[in-house]
C-alpha cells in the first residue's frame, strides 16, 4: 500500500510561483519538484478560484469571523431544539402519569 505524499501551502504556493516563470514553465517546474504536471495545474486552478484562502490543510476550508459566528449559532440551535424535544416528551410523560 503507498500513502499518499503530503505538501505543505508554502511548497504549492512556491511551486505555483515557479511555474509561472517564463523561463521555467509548467512542465519543468513539476519535473524538477518531482511531481505530476496535472497536479500542479490543478493547484494553480486552486489558488486562482480561492485566493489566499486556498490550501487549508487537512481538508478544512479557513472560515471568516462572520460564517464562524453561524456555525456556532447553527450547532447551538440544534441543541436547544432537542433540549425543547426532550423537555415535551417528559411533560408528556408526567402529564400520562398523574392522570
Amino acid at each position: 500500500m503507498t500513502t499518499r505524499k503530503t505538501y505543505t501551502a508554502e511548497f504549492k504556493r512556491q511551486a505555483i510561483d515557479l511555474a509561472a516563470r517564463e523561463d521555467v514553465g509548467p512542465i519543468r517546474a513539476a519535473r524538477d519538484l518531482g511531481i505530476s504536471p496535472s497536479v500542479l495545474y490543478r493547484w494553480r486552478l486552486q489558488a486562482q478560484k480561492a485566493g489566499q484562502a486556498a490550501f487549508p490543510g487537512q481538508g478544512r476550508t479557513t472560515l471568516t469571523p462572520q460564517e464562524q459566528e453561524i456555525q456556532r449559532l447553527r450547532k447551538e440551535n440544534e441543541i436547544l431544539r432537542q433540549e425543547r424535544e426532550i423537555l415535551k416528551k417528559a411533560a408528556a410523560f408526567f402529564a400520562k402519569e398523574n392522570l
